[in-house]
């Protein structure tokens, strides 16, 4: 009896094995909690005003967003993905001392971005269950919707802009499928980012703050997907 329910087993798993498989033509949607955290660090901050800034250097603040990819299998091993999510939006802090600030990370500002990645990968155990990928890519991150901090706004004498350029770099990855049934699974995917951009904070009597930034994140996702 046991040897019949393992033997049942195996055809089972083989079947959604044999379901699963990856093909030529085949697309792949994906959707799911990505959360972006960036590692990287920045310049020292170039401030024409010593009263209002003093050295330090730029902090960007993780964010987590609804984050979807699509992939087009042009083997059964290969497909190129597109990456794409809701706005994300970062706080810009500071551990330099602005005027009037109280102590701690100050705040510079906020921006949103948006980091479409296209990356070319490759499926491992292709007619498995479980089906490993990595992939190697070009990203490019599109800045807007930035704003300066009250309390710098308030050092610098004003409504002050503050302008991020965007940014162009190479993303690599990796990541995992788990097989519900022949159309339905579980995803898990974390990418490496190049993101370098330029803050520039322009006060009302022209002021400017200036600080290069690698931002350089993690990104982690977990989802669900549908192959058709």
């Amino acid at each position: 009896m046991q040897m019949k329910k393992l033997l049942a087993s195996v055809v089972l798993c083989s079947a959604a094995a044999s379901a699963h498989a990856y093909e030529a033509g085949d697309w792949i949607v994906r959707f799911g909690a990505a959360h972006v955290n960036p590692t990287g660090e920045s310049s020292t901050l170039e401030v024409e005003r010593t009263d209002v800034v003093t050295g330090g250097r730029a902090n960007v603040d993780s964010d987590t967003q609804l984050g979807l990819t699509g992939v087009y299998m042009m083997t059964n091993n290969l497909g190129v993905e597109l990456l794409a999510a809701t706005p994300f939006q970062h706080g810009i802090t500071t551990n330099s001392k602005l005027k009037g600030a109280l102590g701690g990370l100050d705040g510079l500002g906020d921006t949103k971005q948006l980091p479409p990645t296209v990356s070319l990968q490759y499926y491992f155990n292709n007619e498995s269950i479980v089906t490993p990928y990595v992939g190697l890519g070009v990203n490019y991150t599109v800045f807007f919707g930035e704003d300066v901090d009250s309390g710098l706004e308030d050092a610098l004498g004003g409504h002050s802009e503050m302008e991020l350029d965007d940014s162009w770099g190479l993303a690599a990855q990796a990541g995992v499928d788990v097989a519900l049934d022949e159309h339905w699974l579980l995803n898990a995917a974390a990418w490496y980012i190049d993101i370098d951009t330029e803050a520039d904070i322009i006060a009302p009597d022209g002021t400017r703050v200036d600080v290069d930034v690698d931002i350089d994140p993690l990104v982690y996702m977990v989802g669900v997907g549908y192959q058709f």
